[in-house]
């Protein structure tokens, strides 16, 4: 009983959560940790990761049903398997409330003793007898948007401000709905149809995306497994992603820096437009081993004779690079991560408003860097995986500020995204199209 107990899917479930609440680990690779240490069925792999992306999607909406059935927040492990319970019963119809209430209170059981067992029943059988406490009675419109959408006060307000009502009540519908895989098509080894072929072939089925070029969109089947990922004929990347890349407007024959480029994504997909006897990408990071897995990833691509990477911090570029040496530089920069909530939720906990002013300096200093070693009438995309305007428009908005040989252009994808829109810099939010949030700035040198 001990041991299928202790091996159960929703346990390893509580152990997970319990660590990425207590230790601040990131979910993915705790997750991963996880179910390498266990040998687990197919299913019960599936029934683990919903689980634990569903408790940090929703944790704050969880918490806010939690509070009224206790007089004092219990031991974190306790207050976890509670809301994991609260999940099932409300976000999983395919779970019997009694399968979910009779796991729990084993775990309790197992995990506690007899009066956290008598504890754990008492407050399951009130939620389901009494129903969760409705978010929509909440007088506070911040906080009623903050428990429906599990979104922090402080990035609610952040988001109104930019965003307006419309746009965050949607954000807020849609944003804890489930990620999807995305993949880029390696253009350097196939084409789309190819791809698309390919992978039915290995029953896979994709959609041809609305937002990237040679983008995918999976809708069945395990990528990771297939033949035409270890071949390199496609690899996982955002939609949103990739219109960074497509933002430099390649001809092929240019060098191009990539100046945060770990892990590789948008090197390889710069690396796939350039000819490789006269196009070069120089890809940066600052830890070596980062290097190495862009290395790798070129391998896989079959690129690497296009690609230079370099263990370099991209504030020093100076010491290594001589000016007017790039036609075109990439800078992905580091950032708060918020249009990643979908996909890494816990990131939303773990952020405050200060966190995007201390990247906002990270960000200019880069740029600031960069900026001499592109040649006159050479691009700068400046790129970020946030939809926080500090790190996005403000960084733009005091780069230009600082320097006058630069000038902003319109940002052109391949798609013609959001091509009505009135700013230059183009911004998707994950409700936009269901991909990662997004920024995008194409920045030109006039003298």
């Amino acid at each position: 009983m001990n041991n299928s107990i202790q091996n159960s899917p929703r346990n390893l479930a509580l152990e997970t959560l319990d660590k990425v609440f207590q230790r601040g680990s990131y979910s993915n690779l705790q997750l991963n940790e996880t179910l390498k240490r266990h040998q687990l069925k197919e299913v019960d792999k599936r029934l683990v990761t919903t689980l634990v992306y569903g408790v940090l999607q929703h944790k704050l909406t969880l918490e806010y049903w939690l509070t009224p059935l206790v007089k004092r927040d219990p031991d974190s492990w306790v207050k976890t398997l509670l809301m994991l319970s609260f999940y099932q019963y409300q976000f999983m119809d395919r779970i019997p409330e009694w399968a979910a209430t009779d796991e729990a209170i084993k775990i309790a059981k197992w995990r506690g003793n007899p009066g956290i067992r008598k504890f754990v029943t008492g407050v399951l059988h009130s939620f389901l007898r009494q129903g969760p406490a409705d978010p929509l009675e909440i007088a506070d419109s911040i906080k009623r948007l903050s428990i429906i959408g599990s979104i922090p006060e402080w990035l609610v307000r952040c988001l109104l401000h930019q965003y307006g009502q419309e746009q965050v009540e949607k954000l807020v519908r849609q944003i804890n709905e489930p990620s999807r895989v995305s993949l880029r098509v390696n253009t350097a080894r196939t084409t789309v149809q190819e791809a698309i072929q390919t992978l039915a072939n290995e029953q896979i089925d994709v959609q041809q995306s609305k937002v990237a070029q040679d983008g995918l969109v999976v809708q069945s089947g395990n990528v990771l497994t297939s033949a035409a990922f270890a071949n390199g004929m496609v690899t996982i990347q955002d939609e949103s992603a990739m219109l960074a890349v497509e933002a430099l407007q390649l001809r092929g024959d240019e060098r191009v820096l990539d100046a945060c480029a770990a892990p590789g994504g948008k090197t390889g997909q710069i690396a796939a437009a350039l000819d490789p006897a006269m196009g070069q990408v120089d890809a940066l990071d600052i830890h070596q081993h980062k290097v190495r897995l862009i290395r790798k990833n070129m391998e896989r691509l079959g690129v690497a004779n296009r690609v230079v990477a370099r263990q370099l911090d991209a504030r020093q570029v100076d010491d290594y690079f001589t000016d007017e040496s790039f036609d075109k530089i990439l800078v992905d920069a580091p950032c708060s991560g918020i249009g990643l909530i979908r996909r890494k939720p816990e990131i939303r906990y773990d952020k405050t408003s200060s966190t995007s002013s201390r990247l906002h300096e990270i960000q200019g200093t880069i740029l600031n860097a960069v900026a001499p070693k592109v040649k006159k009438g050479g691009i700068i995309v400046y790129s970020t995986c946030t939809i926080l305007q500090e790190e996005n428009e403000n960084t733009i908005q005091t780069f230009l500020a600082h320097h006058p040989n630069f000038q902003l252009l319109k940002t052109q994808t391949a798609r013609a995204i959001k091509a009505n829109r009135q700013q230059k810099t183009l911004t998707i939010l994950p409700s936009d199209y269901g991909s990662d949030g997004f920024f995008i700035g194409t920045l030109q040198r006039i003298k």
